[in-house]
């Protein structure tokens, strides 16, 4: 594995560094400790070529200027809290209003925006911060980590681990923007499948109602995403959905989307319960992505893997209460290769 290190740019008198990570295929993805940012994944198409397959930025004006959180990594929480308020041991917080009176995604001072220490161990990058007691509206000194590794197996690997020294909550996943024939067409064109059955009932706002519903009409088992979106007066109304994995092997394939025109494909395994399907109707960027324009909805997807947002407000939801006794650690790999069917 070879690890290269640029600097790219001076955010509150710290540097912010690109990382890229190639494998002995030539593929490789590259990192910023901006945000703790996947920027991209250079994989081949059934011709051979090397393309990005996640939306990114070429430079650190488009991740200073983000607000759809393009390939980052999302913490202390990820998702929204119902009307930015919870209860830990019956005493109640609240937290930023970052989303109408709801908070998403870790609220104001979310680790998109933190830049992080590193150090480079073998074949990874593990990016660190300490988030203080009290950083968003939550409690405890929360010291937290996530490594990205690359092998030759085209294999992505994120592991999250954390610690706090009070009760609190902590849930992260990773925001990458994926399609996979590097926008030669609509994310919408491509097939998905996802091991679920169940999804979680929503209000318009995208916050859980406490019902688990079966997927009906969302159910995907190697369906085009476009054709299970619908048409209304003012455009496609996509999918922010959280489905709940009908089992959960590590060793499983618990979600895989694929290309036609490119026949990438790309396998995820978690040891999260489910995961957040978002088809990136509110995409939108200022700056000039990697692929030569500014990015509009539909453009790529996210599978964000996790635990069932709100659940502190929905007892009988698995609990995401971190301990001082306990330690945090979960994983998700994103495998690309080839479809041969």
């Amino acid at each position: 594995m070879k690890i290269s290190k640029r600097d790219i740019g001076i955010v509150d008198q710290r540097n912010v560094s690109l990382f890229r990570l190639t494998n002995n295929h030539g593929s490789y993805i590259e990192l910023i400790n901006y945000g703790a940012t996947l920027v991209s994944a250079v994989v081949p198409d059934k011709f051979g070529e090397l393309e990005n397959v996640v939306l990114g930025f070429p430079s650190l004006d488009g991740y200073l200027n983000d607000c759809c959180y393009i390939g980052s990594t999302i913490g202390r929480y990820a998702n929204r809290i119902g009307n930015a308020s919870l209860k830990i041991d019956k005493k109640k917080y609240q937290l930023d209003r970052n989303d109408n009176i709801n908070t998403n995604h870790g609220g104001f001072s979310g680790f998109h925006s933190k830049i992080f220490d590193w150090r480079i161990e073998k074949d990874s990058i593990i990016f660190y911060c300490k988030s203080p007691d009290g950083e968003g509206g939550l409690p405890g000194n929360l010291q937290f980590s996530v490594t990205y590794s690359w092998n030759d197996n085209q294999e992505l690997s994120i592991k999250y681990w954390a610690e706090t020294d009070k009760p609190t909550i902590a849930y992260f996943t990773n925001h990458a923007y994926f399609n996979l024939s590097a926008l030669k067409e609509s994310a919408l064109e491509q097939s998905l499948a996802i091991r679920s059955s169940n999804i979680l009932e929503n209000t318009e706002d995208f916050i859980p109602t406490g019902k688990i519903i079966p997927t009906g009409k969302l159910k995907f088992w190697n369906n085009r995403i476009m054709d299970k979106i619908s048409w209304q007066a003012n455009g496609f109304k996509g999918i922010n959905s959280y489905y709940i994995f009908d089992e959960n092997q590590r060793d499983k394939v618990q979600c895989c989307l694929v290309s036609g025109l490119s026949s990438r494909k790309l396998d995820v395994f978690t040891s999260y319960p489910g995961i957040q399907l978002y088809t990136g109707d509110y995409l939108d960027t200022r700056e000039i992505g990697m692929h030569g324009l500014s990015y509009k909805p539909f453009d790529g997807i996210c599978l964000e893997c996790q635990h069932y947002p709100d659940s502190t407000n929905h007892s009988h939801f698995p609990s995401i209460i971190l301990r001082p006794e306990d330690r945090y650690e979960e994983f998700i790999t994103y495998k690309f290769s080839l479809d041969t069917n």
